[in-house]
């Protein structure tokens, strides 16, 4: 991408780019899946193809305080099932403790090399104990102890967090265990938008919506946003 920088004054830098973008897909109401997850699938499924998109499930997480005060962060999405958008992290972090005051979250993730994005909005809520377990099994061994050391969010010393892992290493011995305080986070959606870029910045949205609150016959509505 050519981008231009004018600095019309030592304190301002303005970003000029010059990029088109292409995509071959052309997004309708007629053309996407019914189901935004199974749009999703398939997406993600493409974009993992070929190694072509570098990290695919790297995503956005926006969270808000009690009194709507945002925060953003990327993390890692781990799973995409029936109901939701799932990724892992430690329940004492401030991205849960927002979670836990203010239950509702959204998500973007940006294919740059494909020149596509999906946004996510929806309720948050925990998965299940059995989930939990099941997706620290698979981790690696660093990774299982690198969850007891990190007290994740909080202020902590230059040498502290190797003395805590050093610590964990004493004493799991190399079984280590799903700690209580870390676990995944499930993004029920209610609200799913699809982008495709297009030249001219005339970008294909295709926007799912669905007011209703069971998870159960959930129905889609599917709309063309202007860009």
């Amino acid at each position: 991408m050519d981008v231009i920088l004018s600095e019309p004054a030592p304190d301002k830098l303005q970003v000029l780019p010059h990029h088109q973008y292409v995509t071959t897909d052309h997004l309708t109401p007629t053309t996407v899946a019914s189901n935004p997850l199974d749009q999703f699938r398939s997406w993600f499924k493409d974009a993992m193809e070929g190694g072509v998109v570098q990290e695919p499930e790297a995503m956005s997480l926006s969270t808000a305080s009690s009194s709507g005060i945002p925060s953003s962060r990327m993390v890692l999405l781990k799973q995409v099932d029936s109901r939701g958008f799932v990724f892992f992290t430690n329940y004492t972090s401030r991205k849960s403790q927002e979670i836990q005051a203010n239950p509702h979250a959204a998500l973007v993730f940006y294919w740059r090399e494909v020149h596509k994005s999906v946004r996510v909005v929806g309720r948050v809520e925990k998965v299940t104990n059995e989930e939990n377990e099941l997706y620290f099994r698979s981790r690696p061994i660093d990774s299982q102890l690198g969850a007891w050391a990190s007290k994740q969010s909080s202020v902590i010393g230059e040498d502290a967090i190797h003395a805590r892992l050093q610590a964990a290493k004493d004493k799991f011995k190399g079984d280590v265990p799903a700690p209580e305080f870390w676990g995944g986070w499930r993004v029920i959606p209610h609200e799913v938008e699809f982008w495709c870029g297009k030249p001219s910045r005339l970008h294909d949205r295709i926007r799912y919506l669905n007011d209703e609150t069971s998870d159960d016959n959930r129905t889609w509505r599917i709309e063309r946003l202007s860009p």
